[in-house]
């Protein structure tokens, strides 16, 4: 796939056909509690065009945080009540987390909601990055800014299955490691849904 367009992936990607993904999708005998009640949140799932075939740019979450602390994640959040829905929620999450301009930004669409363990249910909102910027990472809320090649993070054969024992149960999890970072659950599970539309 070196050499491939990725925007023109990412919008095939979007054509293909699936369901929601969750955080229990390697866990089928998860039992979720029934009335459970999700909160709306997206990612920007935003890639940038490059001559080695694009780059995806994540966030390296502040080791301060209360919640996921030094976790590999896309730009993103809660989705607020003054958000023009998810891709509104995605942009603006993505201007205060990495100072990306809503005008460098071309929407894609978005894929099926994914269910974390966390109590949210997320939309992954694809996008291009359309012109060079510089990031600004949030102080306190993320302490790095990078990107991974996007060939990288869209090619199955890259993705490990592996488990930690979370609430006394042995969960299971994909990850798709880069270098120095370890990219895991619901970021890595989203690439992932993302590779199997790619490859499909």
């Amino acid at each position: 796939m070196t050499g491939s367009d990725p925007i023109a992936l990412l919008r095939r990607a979007l054509s293909e056909t699936g369901g929601a993904s969750s955080d229990y999708d390697l866990n089928p005998g998860t039992m979720l509690p029934e009335g459970r009640v999700l909160t709306p949140a997206a990612v920007l799932v935003a890639v940038q065009s490059t001559p080695q075939g694009g780059a995806l740019i994540l966030t390296k979450r502040s080791s301060r945080l209360k919640h996921h602390p030094g976790q590999i994640a896309f730009p993103g959040g809660k989705q607020d009540a003054g958000d023009d829905g998810p891709i509104g929620a995605a942009l603006r999450e993505a201007r205060e987390e990495i100072g990306l301009p809503e005008a460098h930004v071309e929407i894609l669409g978005t894929l099926p909601a994914h269910e974390t363990v966390t109590g949210f249910t997320v939309t992954p909102v694809l996008a291009h990055v359309t012109a060079p910027f510089t990031p600004v990472p949030e102080a306190g809320e993320v302490d790095e800014v990078f990107t991974v090649p996007f060939e990288h993070v869209t090619d199955p054969a890259q993705f490990i299955v592996q488990w930690r024992y979370w609430r006394r149960q042995r969960r299971y999890y994909y990850t798709v490691p880069y270098g120095p970072y370890y990219i895991w659950g619901a970021t890595a599970r989203i690439l992932r849904g993302l590779a199997g539309r790619i490859a499909a």
